[in-house]
């Protein structure tokens, strides 16, 4: 039997490129960006969480549970990770941004086999020679190596990754599913591509 999974979008950023707004919430052809993400990840997994710092209420209308970071003071994905580690149920989670709604329907299925195959703690997408970091499945297990790495005042995902047993997994043939919104000039593209 496969283990289950808990999906998490990442949602806990300021959204300062975003010009200070809540980047998830943006509207994109009269839905929020992180309700096209929830509607590509739900299928894909067995339970959704939203990670969120701010317009709680907002997500939570969603349907999902909402859990904001334990870490004070916007620390970053790895904050989000550690809440949903924390709280989760099942052996393994996949973290995706809110911000790309265009992501990969099968990303769940070719990180598990990977992370599977490779007896890995975590396994990354990556699309050229760029390691896509916010789109990764990771085992509960981990949640004490994360304490003691946020322990010790480090924030950087790259390196939290480097410390780990890693499975990147190209997804060349998908490579405009990792594309993310992070500007009003992001978003405009977007609107006018579709």
């Amino acid at each position: 039997m496969k283990e289950k999974i808990t999906g998490v979008i990442l949602a806990g950023g300021r959204g300062q490129r975003m010009g200070g707004v809540d980047k998830g919430l943006q509207d994109l052809d009269g839905r929020p960006l992180v309700q096209r993400v929830l509607e590509r990840l739900t299928p894909q997994v067995d339970v959704v969480v939203i990670n969120a710092n701010q317009n709680l209420a907002r997500y939570a209308a969603l349907g999902c549970i909402v859990l904001p970071d334990n870490i004070p003071d916007f620390a970053g994905p790895l904050a989000g990770l550690h809440a949903a580690l924390s709280q989760a149920t099942t052996p393994l989670l996949l973290t995706v941004p809110c911000d790309s709604p265009f992501l990969p329907d099968d990303l769940a299925q070719r990180l598990r086999a990977a992370l599977e195959a490779q007896g890995a703690e975590l396994a990354v997408a990556r699309t050229g020679d760029r390691v896509q970091r916010a789109f990764c499945l990771t085992r509960r297990a981990i949640l004490p190596k994360l304490e003691a790495f946020l322990g010790s005042g480090e924030r950087k995902v790259g390196l939290w990754h480097a410390s780990l047993k890693l499975a990147e997994v190209a997804f060349d043939d998908e490579a405009d599913g990792f594309r993310n919104i992070n500007t009003p000039e992001d978003l405009a593209a977007a609107r006018s591509t579709r």
